[in-house]
């Protein structure tokens, strides 16, 4: 919907190069589409055992990492992906969406871990409900916003969208289905993986040695922090 808006009210150029930049979150998008064909069928395989509810928050912490890690590579080497992805200079203005998207990517994957509540409850139409809830904020949201300030309106829209779902499922899933997910660490790596991203953007384009040094403390904090489960996946 956004590209529509965007190419009625500024125009197919404007709309153009949104789009294009938009291409960079494919990683993140085919991070959440694997994820979800091989999650869903699991999560209803372990839904009768007794320990259902902490393997479905060890799989949300564990998604968060890996995604908070593929959001902070694709923003370190941004450049480098838009040369091969992009191809023409002109698209390159509106590369200050792309870390938008890759959050808003990511807060939506989150959100599809989430709804397990719902699907093992049989209350879907809760789905239909959060879904409809997403779609009016897109709508005003743009339409309101994409004249002010162009299509960097439609980037916030869908992160701000997404975070709304995600937080009213949370809400509801801790009263029907209530699952013992680790919040602080869940919002800990976000925070982290997006104040790094953050600072390669803004402070540090294109200098990728300090860019991944970044990386590499990111991937030693969780490698300190998670120490003990990842002894027991690999059983060392």
């Amino acid at each position: 919907l956004d590209k529509i808006l965007l190419g009625t009210m500024l125009g197919k150029e404007q709309m153009g190069i949104y789009a294009a930049c938009y291409k960079l979150g494919v990683f993140m998008s085919l991070y959440i589409m694997a994820f979800r064909l091989g999650a869903e069928p699991f999560f209803f395989n372990q839904s009768h055992k007794e320990n259902a509810k902490e393997i479905y928050a060890r799989i949300l912490t564990w998604f968060t990492i890996i995604g908070a890690l593929f959001m902070l590579v694709v923003v370190v080497y941004m450049n480098l992906f838009a040369t091969i992805l992009l191809g023409k200079p002109e698209y390159y203005e509106a590369l200050s969406i792309v870390p938008i998207i890759l959050l808003a990517n990511l807060i939506l994957g989150i959100y599809n871990n989430l709804s397990i509540w719902y699907k093992l409850t049989d209350n879907t139409s809760f789905g239909m409900y959060i879904s409809v809830i997403g779609a009016i904020l897109t709508i005003l949201i743009n339409i309101l916003f994409i004249p002010k300030i162009g299509y960097i309106a439609s980037a916030w829209v869908t992160l701000i969208a997404y975070g709304v779902m995600t937080l009213i499922s949370y809400y509801f899933g801790e009263k029907y289905y209530k699952v013992p997910y680790n919040l602080s660490k869940v919002i800990s790596y976000l925070s982290v993986s997006t104040g790094l991203s953050f600072v390669s953007y803004y402070f540090f384009k294109e200098n990728y040695f300090i860019s991944t040094i970044m990386i590499i403390a990111f991937i030693l904090m969780v490698l300190f922090n998670e120490k003990k489960e990842l002894k027991t996946i690999f059983k060392l």
